[in-house]
């Protein structure tokens, strides 16, 4: 592990903020992750304000996700070959450029095919800051430390999404009559403020970035391989691990079975059943983030009480988490629908962050960015591909169907996989980070 000094000069038991480089990283990261809500919001909201149409927005998402699909793995093999520092610095660069440029074109005259040209730069920058981010931890952390580190930034995230959302919710719906030029979109002053904030804590982000010093940064191993070896030989470690396969194989029915429909089904869910419009949205989210948050605190207990067994435990939420998003397709009113979401934040809290440190803790430092890469691929790569059929679909089916039909796949995905011995053999790994 390439660390900024020595391992023995930072105890296991030392706070994880008397670490420089993870205080820097998490004061950064906690001001982006805020300023991300805020987009995560108003992109949605830009979209069907201009179009009117759900398949819109999932080509949107579907934008996004081509350049992030197609270059994720790469994006992987490039952090392993320079340093996931760098890599990050990068990226995140790049998308704070495209919200800017979004910015200014909310608030002038922006046409739907600039959104789909910035969704593909957001996507190509994502494509490299996911596994960088993800890669990035275990160089700062001891083995010990990566539950605690991984804790308080999911924690983190979670409280960004309590408080980011319904905030973006409302400074959209407070600039609802306030164009500031003839052919902007309504609500421009409230969508152009919001993708400023995300803009302005991009630069946090990268400030403080430029500060962290890893040593592993100036000694990054050779490699004789090419970029597309170097895939493959992470493609071959996943592989050869046949729990993390049966993991990442599962992540990926999940995902386009169940991610895309829900990213297009809550916006709209929002616009046309319930009373409060963006605000209504902006208080989904919420509540889905309150329930993450809990459930990052219940997730050692969780682990307790099913000792140790990951794989059965993963399972058994996901099952639970089915039926509820399938109760979704009966909801009118926003607090039912925050209720629910609630429920469904909890149950995937709880397992965040056991799934999260396994993996870290299982893949050698030499193969994390390209491992990382292979998982978010599954989850952030496949789902939003998904969204462009799921918005599709709602042109031939009800939104009430869409819901339905997600979380029984949900459920049922989750109950067959119960009996495949690979998925319940998954068991959570030592401290010292050692395969059981």
């Amino acid at each position: 592990m390439n660390t900024a000094e020595p391992a023995g000069q930072r105890p296991a038991r030392t706070s994880l903020f008397h670490n420089r480089n993870f205080s820097l990283l998490f004061a950064g990261s906690s001001i982006s992750a805020v300023g991300d809500q805020f987009t995560l919001v108003a992109l949605p909201w830009l979209v069907l304000k201009l179009t009117g149409d759900p398949a819109a927005l999932g080509l949107v998402l579907a934008a996004m996700a081509f350049p992030r699909a197609v270059f994720m793995l790469v994006g992987g093999a490039v952090v392993d070959r320079m340093s996931p520092r760098r890599v990050l610095l990068g990226a995140r660069a790049v998308n704070a450029a495209c919200i800017v440029i979004l910015a200014a074109l909310v608030l002038t005259s922006i046409q739907m095919w600039m959104v789909y040209l910035l969704a593909l730069g957001i996507g190509l920058s994502t494509a490299f800051a996911y596994p960088a981010g993800s890669a990035i931890l275990p160089q700062l952390l001891e083995p010990q430390q990566l539950r605690a580190g991984n804790a308080a930034f999911m924690g983190m995230r979670q409280l960004s999404m309590i408080g980011g959302p319904i905030l973006a919710g409302f400074v959209i719906a407070w600039g609802a009559h306030h164009s500031l030029a003839a052919h902007a979109p309504p609500g421009a002053g409230g969508l152009g403020l919001a993708f400023t904030i995300d803009a302005a804590s991009f630069l946090c982000s990268l400030g403080s970035l430029a500060m962290i010093r890893i040593g592993g940064d100036a000694h990054r191993p050779r490699h004789t391989e090419g970029v597309l070896a170097s895939i493959a030989a992470g493609i071959r470690y996943v592989w050869a691990d046949v729990p993390l396969r049966a993991f990442v194989l599962y992540a990926s029915f999940v995902s386009v079975f169940v991610g895309g429909p829900i990213q297009v089904g809550l916006p709209l869910l929002a616009d046309t059943r319930m009373d409060l419009g963006a605000a209504s949205l902006g208080i989904l989210m919420t509540a889905q983030g309150l329930g993450m948050l809990a459930g990052s605190f219940l997730s050692g207990l969780g682990q307790r009480l099913m000792r140790g067994h990951l794989g059965v435990m993963v399972l058994t939420i996901d099952s639970l988490g089915g039926l509820t998003l399938a109760a979704l397709s009966q909801v009118h009113a926003t607090g039912t629908g925050a209720a629910l979401l609630l429920f469904t934040g909890v149950l995937a809290g709880i397992v965040q962050i056991a799934i999260i440190t396994w993996i870290q803790q299982r893949v050698t430092a030499t193969m994390m960015g390209r491992s990382m890469s292979i998982l978010m691929f599954m989850f952030m790569g496949l789902g939003p591909l998904s969204a462009a059929l799921a918005g599709a679909l709602l042109k031939l089916i009800s939104l009430t169907a869409l819901f339905a039909i997600a979380g029984g796949t949900l459920t049922a995905i989750a109950l067959i996989c119960l009996a495949v011995p690979q998925m319940r053999s998954i068991r959570a790994v030592h401290a010292e980070g050692v395969k059981p």
